[in-house]
């Protein structure tokens, strides 16, 4: 269970950083932040690949990804949060 943990904290550290100089912008996230931008790519990652290749009797809907699908769920996740945020920039921006 530790190791699990520890290779999902690294796995989320690795994708995080990786989909944050992938998809250009600026992005003030702490490393804390970028772990679990990671994390939570890597669970959008094994739901996108069990959407796309099928169900997977073992793990389930709800699963963690290689690194590859890590990266690409922390590039959803990266693009939704841009997305939400900032409309909250730009209107704080024109208000001061």
């Amino acid at each position: 269970m530790v190791g699990f943990i520890l290779g999902l904290i690294v796995v989320g550290l690795i994708a995080g950083a990786i989909a944050r100089l992938l998809l250009p912008g600026r992005d003030p996230m702490s490393v804390w932040m970028t772990i679990v931008l990671g994390m939570v790519g890597s669970f959008v990652g094994g739901f996108v690949g069990w959407l796309v290749f099928g169900h997977d009797l073992d793990e389930g809907a709800l699963q963690p990804s290689g690194i590859f699908g890590s990266i690409v769920g922390a590039l959803i996740v990266l693009a939704i949060y841009r997305a939400t945020h900032s409309d909250r920039r730009h209107h704080h921006h024109l208000s001061s």
